[in-house]
Parts: C-alpha cells; sequence; structure tokens
C-alpha cells in the first residue's frame, strides 16, 4: 500500500513540474501585444518664454508590440499618433499647433515610430528606432521601464512600459518661433500592452 501510494506521490509531482515547465515556457515565449488605447498616454512639455512649461497631449495612439523577455532583441515596436488629437487644454493654441507653424496636420498626419533594434539595460530596455514626424524621419533611442508583466484583473495577459525622452523639434522641420517656445519637447509615454 505505501509502494502505491509512493508512486501515486510521485507521478503527481511529475505533473506539477511538467505543468511549472509549461507555464514558465509560454512566460518565455515571444509574443505581440495590442496597446489598450484607454491605458495609454503620450504627455509632452515644452518652455514657453523661459519662464513656464506649456503641457499637452496626444488624444490618439495605437500600437503594436512583438516582445519576448527572454530574447529581447527579437522584439518589435511600432507605435502611430494622429497630429490631428494634439490637445494642449487650449482650442486656440491647438489650432496654431495643428497649422503650418507647427505640425501641420493636413499635409502630415501622423506621428510614427518603427524599432530597428532592441536591447536590454539595467533598467530595462533601449529600444532604437524611426521617427517620422513633420514629414522628416530620424533615428532615436527610447528608454523603457518595464512596470509589469502577467495576469491582468480582466483576464487576460498584460505588459505595461514607461518612458521619458527628449527629442529637438527642429530636427523635424518645426523651427519656427524658437526664440519664444523652446526646441526640447519633454516627452512621457506610458501604455499597457494587451496580448493577442
Amino acid at each position: 500500500m505505501k509502494s502505491l501510494m509512493s508512486v501515486s506521490r510521485l507521478i503527481g509531482l511529475f505533473g506539477a513540474l511538467l505543468t511549472l515547465t509549461s507555464a514558465t515556457s509560454a512566460f518565455a515565449q515571444s509574443a505581440n501585444y495590442k496597446l489598450d488605447e484607454t491605458h495609454t498616454a503620450v504627455i509632452f512639455s515644452i518652455s514657453h518664454i523661459k519662464m513656464s512649461y506649456t503641457y499637452g497631449r496626444f488624444n490618439q495612439v495605437s500600437g503594436n508590440l512583438k516582445f519576448d523577455s527572454e530574447n529581447v532583441g527579437a522584439s518589435v515596436f511600432q507605435f502611430s499618433m494622429d497630429a490631428d488629437s494634439v490637445d494642449s487644454n487650449n482650442e486656440k493654441r491647438d489650432e496654431h499647433l495643428k497649422g503650418a507653424d507647427f505640425f501641420n496636420v493636413k499635409q502630415f498626419p501622423k506621428i510614427e515610430f518603427s524599432s530597428t533594434s532592441v536591447e536590454k539595460t539595467e533598467d530595462g530596455i533601449n529600444v532604437t528606432g524611426n521617427l517620422t514626424m513633420h514629414g522628416e524621419t530620424k533615428e532615436i533611442v527610447i528608454p523603457f521601464k518595464i512596470l509589469g508583466q502577467g495576469e491582468s484583473p480582466f483576464g487576460d495577459y498584460r505588459i505595461g512600459l514607461f518612458t521619458q525622452f527628449t527629442v529637438k523639434r527642429s530636427d523635424f522641420g518645426m523651427s519656427n518661433m524658437l526664440q519664444a517656445i523652446g526646441d526640447d519637447v519633454a516627452i512621457s509615454f506610458s501604455f499597457e500592452g494587451v496580448r493577442e
């Protein structure tokens, strides 16, 4: 009887190990994610006459990524924003931002980023890629922190990332009013990706 119980326990332990191994492998595998637009935010700030900072956001942001925690270099990031969705909490200023002096949204309706390489760092990952804005494409590096990854209370699997970085608007052909409005644009970007 004891022998049978021992065999039964061994079988149970073996089954548990198989389940754990399977779950670990599933976690490590590359997965595709789509941005949850209701939990995604792109916020920017820029100097005004060297006396204050004006803040704004883009209300329409979408994107997809492929992420593999075991092989970070194989990851791919793609993001897109509607330039027309710029929102600085002032209608008159927003119309100016959408016009020819700045984003010129009629001619350049999209702001897009596509990664070319991804590497692991001490704090997270560096995503190198091409940012296209106002008809100009420049290579930039975005340093992301991975805030979390796993099953969510909504019954799906998610990953959350956050970054802060700076670009010069003059690099993208937006050099109007540089004396009054700063060249450096500080960007904060946070999002949740839902595994597909």
